[in-house]
């Protein structure tokens, strides 16, 4: 995200992001994703970068509130109703296709993605 100040100034010239990830977080980029995947035994695929660039453009349109899991999990069921919906994500993202999908994104995962006690709910 450009700060304002940023804008003003035209320090942050946009350059170095990735024009097939608009809405990536400050710092993210798609080495950092392939690391982090390969940490947790994925290969991405077309499919996994789909689901990345969904979850950051959702996170980008609701940064001014805090993301609501339940109206994440609706959005993306909605978004890959054609694929399969959360059944699809799950094959993709074993571990949650909101708090893997988010560890994977630069994301902050929302609040009861994860219970330590049991692992990812979401």
């Amino acid at each position: 995200m450009t700060s304002l100040m940023d804008a003003i100034t035209g320090t942050d010239s946009g350059a170095d992001k990735d024009p097939r990830f608009p809405h990536a977080p400050e710092g993210w980029t798609r080495t950092a994703a392939l690391k982090a995947a390969r940490t947790e035994g994925l290969e991405l695929g077309e499919d996994h970068w789909e689901a990345l660039r969904a979850l950051q453009a959702y996170f980008a349109r609701h940064e001014a509130t805090a993301v609501n899991l339940r109206k994440l999990h609706d959005a993306l069921e909605e978004n890959f109703h054609r694929q399969g919906g959360i059944k699809h994500l799950y094959r993709l993202f074993p571990g949650g296709p909101v708090a893997q999908g988010c560890r994977i994104a630069g994301l902050k995962a929302p609040a009861g993605a994860i219970d330590k006690s049991f692992g990812s709910v979401a």
